[in-house]
């Protein structure tokens, strides 16, 4: 399939893609002016992190019913949703009502991200096309665009407010893009079976979680780590999740290629280890370019972990119970995904960003062990 084919079948999912990437982008660049503007400690700003993270969660099982109510225009409705609930919580200075609005800000987040991956899913069934890979990458790299932007807007003088209202402009375009005509009708799917599902789906929920845990944490403070830790500027701070955003969406173009040549098992096992390399040369770092290197591998491998474990998971189940199956181990995983960055606060206040950092590779290097753990594992 051409890329032009690619592009042409994700018209519709690109843009929420995007508007989903540029809001976090810019709240990671602008981490170190928000924790200090509510005067949050470390932890502190962990649990407004977390406080997020239960607004997604939440959504993410209103979902479904928000999208058979919203039809054509849901991708459309929760992109503005998400560009709306980022503005009130850049107005405040305290951690309480900080933390309250963030529960809005995750809950639009959690809505658009099931709303556009099932639409995606829909138009990949439709198509026999696999998109999944181009359609996360306009994730990642508008993540690293809006982060390296903020970052120079931050240099310039510009507050979150000022950059967040000039995003939710960008997102009403977005949204305008994001707009379906129509919406194919599902064709007859098969009921999933019912009974207990097989120990892959654990096993590979458990490689999704360690993926997604390794990627919100270090997106979510890789900034502090460059500013606090390092003493670099309010630029070089942001280039921490822009180099890690820009080298995920890299990733996950490539993972293409390499699952084409390479069994699922072992792209894991390697972007694991890769992955956790990253994370300790970002910790040991003494200067910032060298903990944008540790960020850039970390980014790289991380970027195809949880693609290849739902691969895995898929391949160890039986038709009538995939999708079941499937969105299990998605459930585990962006639990992993929404807890990463809290956990990694609680560490960095009890010790340092520099251990939390390790903590994350120790996490990665589990992960050829649960790997082999679901291989073993009986199809069903």
């Amino acid at each position: 399939m051409s890329i032009a084919t690619a592009l042409r079948l994700s018209r519709r999912t690109l843009p929420a893609f995007a508007a989903e990437g540029i809001f976090w982008g810019a709240f990671a660049a602008f981490a170190p002016v928000l924790k200090a503007g509510i005067g949050a400690s470390d932890a502190q700003f962990g649990w407004v992190l977390l406080a997020s993270a239960t607004g997604a969660v939440t959504a993410m099982w209103l979902a479904p019913v928000f999208d058979a109510r919203f039809g054509r225009v849901a991708m459309a409705v929760a992109a503005v949703l998400l560009g709306l609930s980022f503005q009130a919580p850049m107005h405040v200075s305290s951690i309480l009502w900080f933390g309250g609005l963030m529960i809005f800000a995750g809950a639009a987040s959690g809505l658009l991200d099931v709303v556009m991956n099932a639409r995606l899913s829909l138009i990949e069934a439709r198509s026999g096309q696999s998109l999944m890979n181009l359609n996360h990458a306009m994730f990642s790299f508008a993540y690293a665009g809006s982060a390296l932007v903020t970052g120079f807007a931050r240099e310039a003088g510009a507050t979150p407010a000022q950059v967040f209202g000039g995003l939710f402009l960008v997102v009403l375009a977005l949204a305008w893009g994001a707009l379906q005509s129509r919406i194919e009708e599902s064709a007859h799917e098969v009921t999933p079976a019912p009974g207990r599902l097989p120990p892959a789906v654990f096993w590979g929920g458990a490689i999704i979680f360690a993926g997604f845990m390794s990627e919100n944490a270090v997106e979510g403070w890789s900034a502090l780590h460059i500013e606090r830790t390092l003493h670099g500027g309010a630029a070089e701070g942001a280039l921490g999740p822009a180099v890690l955003g820009l080298t995920m969406g890299f990733g996950r173009f490539g993972g293409q290629l390499v699952a084409a040549r390479w069994r699922p098992a072992t792209v894991v096992v390697l972007a694991s280890l890769l992955s956790a390399a990253g994370s300790v040369l970002a910790a040991l770092a003494p200067a910032p370019w060298v903990a944008y290197l540790g960020f850039g591998v970390l980014g790289l491998g991380v970027s195809v972990i949880a693609p290849m474990a739902f691969a895995m998971v898929g391949a160890r189940v039986a038709d009538e119970m995939r999708a079941r199956a499937i969105s299990r181990a998605a459930v585990v995983g962006y639990f992993g995904f929404f807890v990463g960055p809290p956990i990694v606060g609680f560490i960095a206040e009890a010790t340092s960003l520099r251990i939390s950092f390790l903590f994350i590779a120790a996490v990665l290097t589990a992960v050829p062990l649960l790997s082999l753990m679901l291989r073993r594992s009986e199809r069903v």
